[in-house]
């Protein structure tokens, strides 16, 4: 989160608020009190975490409520491999904090940034076929409703709430902390190939089908996708990893600081970005290594970029893949950022891009300095033919009317709004498109 004076930014730029008052509960308690006053007040209250949404789903004009106090282990049932984290607490402390009890998230994404409730409140993922998003993996949650009550959602308490608030939009409540089923942590050996982009398109339902975690990245006016595959290996398996003098050179000199010239040229010359991709392709190198689970899932992004994802039945990627590709080339278009592919599996909770269905996810991106609008629209278009489902955090089109259509339990889910926030007093512009009111 950036913060200019009283305005707020989000990460991508492409949001900002400046709300009517700023307000930093350092225990349950004082949110209550945030949400009880903001009620009397008359003004929405919404919970800010680290600003990685690209959509305006944090955007909170009236009361923002910054839980950054509200951090670390609250509690743990290390019989059951059950922690229960603070709602504030940022993803990258995790590893430190877990380290202690032998655990490990199963299968976290690769941008680490992100608060435990943003994340799991916006659908945040990883990849592989067998495993599903952030939110699946919450056993239990406590959050402040609409009323200022505490309510705790778990297997035995409210359990009917649960499908429901694991994966809550922010339209539900406040949430305060989370309980996560996690494991004995475990390690990672991670193969990355460049590889002919549509050998990879034919192979991608058998290899997400077979590999534990499965992705790659296609650079726009190339023929190359740079796929990663991990294996998972018990925690004490021997480990081989990335150099630090390699790392260095591959993730920050070349992925970031090389990068972000070559993205800053390029919007000033579109004409260089397909040279500058397979610049790109030449110089990005083969990488077997074994490693702490955290440290092959997490990859550092400092070049600032938009975003949006669509979840897809996984039979429709290989034919969604390719027609961007042929739009791209249809249009003419220079596009500096690659591609991404990655799965997961199907889930039960309602408000899930992968509820009910093994999903596929395409992850297109621009520069942000360069506007996304004409891209992602086309790029939207595509996905709704695939019967695509938008990443709540990521940018899109998509109404009330026409997720209704795409989510099964959609009205399900307005009803337990309605019995836990029946004022709408976390409602923003952003659930209000989603959503209705």
């Amino acid at each position: 989160m950036t913060a200019t004076g009283a305005i707020w930014r989000n990460w991508g730029r492409t949001e900002a608020v400046r709300p009517l008052r700023v307000e930093r509960p350092a225990s349950v308690a004082a949110v209550q009190r945030s949400v009880t006053a903001a009620a009397k007040s008359g003004l929405r209250v919404k919970a800010v975490g680290s600003g990685h949404s690209f959509t305006g789903i944090a955007v909170a004009p009236g009361v923002q409520l910054d839980l950054s106090a509200l951090s670390g282990i609250v509690a743990s049932d290390e019989a059951r491999g059950r922690v229960t984290i603070a709602a504030g607490t940022h993803l990258h402390r995790l590893p430190a904090l877990l380290r202690p009890f032998g655990l490990a998230m199963t299968n976290p994404g690769d941008i680490d940034r992100q608060t435990i409730a943003g994340a799991t409140s916006t659908g945040t993922h990883g990849t592989g076929g067998s495993f599903g998003g952030l939110a699946t993996q919450l056993t239990a949650l406590t959050l402040v409703t609409g009323t200022g009550e505490l309510l705790r959602i778990s297997e035995t308490e409210n359990a009917e709430l649960l499908p429901a608030a694991r994966l809550g939009l922010g339209a539900l409540g406040v949430i305060v902390d989370v309980t996560v089923q996690l494991e004995p942590a475990f390690a990672l050996h991670a193969v990355e190939r460049s590889e002919p982009v549509e050998a990879v398109l034919d192979g991608f339902l058998e290899r997400t089908a077979s590999e534990d975690h499965f992705e790659f990245y296609w650079f726009p006016h190339t023929g190359t996708a740079l796929t990663k595959t991990s294996t998972r290996l018990p925690g004490d398996a021997h480990r081989a990893p990335i150099g630090a003098v390699r790392r260095w050179v591959d993730d920050e000199l070349l992925a970031n600081g090389l990068y972000r010239m070559m993205c800053n040229v390029g919007r000033a010359v579109p004409a260089v970005v397909p040279s500058f991709n397979r610049l790109t392709e030449t110089i990005t190198g083969d990488r077997d290594f074994t490693d702490v689970s955290t440290s092959v899932f997490t990859t550092n992004r400092s070049v600032r970029f938009r975003e949006m994802e669509y979840g897809l039945p996984i039979a429709a990627v290989p034919d969604a893949v390719r027609a961007v590709q042929a739009l791209i080339k249809r249009r003419g278009w220079r596009i500096s950022f690659p591609i991404e592919v990655r799965s997961a599996a199907a889930d039960e909770l309602w408000m899930s891009t992968a509820n009910g269905r093994q999903t596929g996810y395409i992850a297109v991106h621009r520069f942000f300095r360069e506007d996304p609008g004409e891209y992602f629209r086309a790029v939207e278009d595509v996905m709704k033919t695939h019967d695509g489902r938008p990443h709540w955090a990521k940018m899109h089109d998509r109404d009330a009317e026409s997720l209704r259509a795409s989510y099964p339990h959609f009205d399900d889910f307005l009803a337990v709004r309605d019995r836990l926030d029946p004022e709408r007093r976390f409602a923003n512009a952003y659930l209000r498109q989603v959503l209705g009111d």
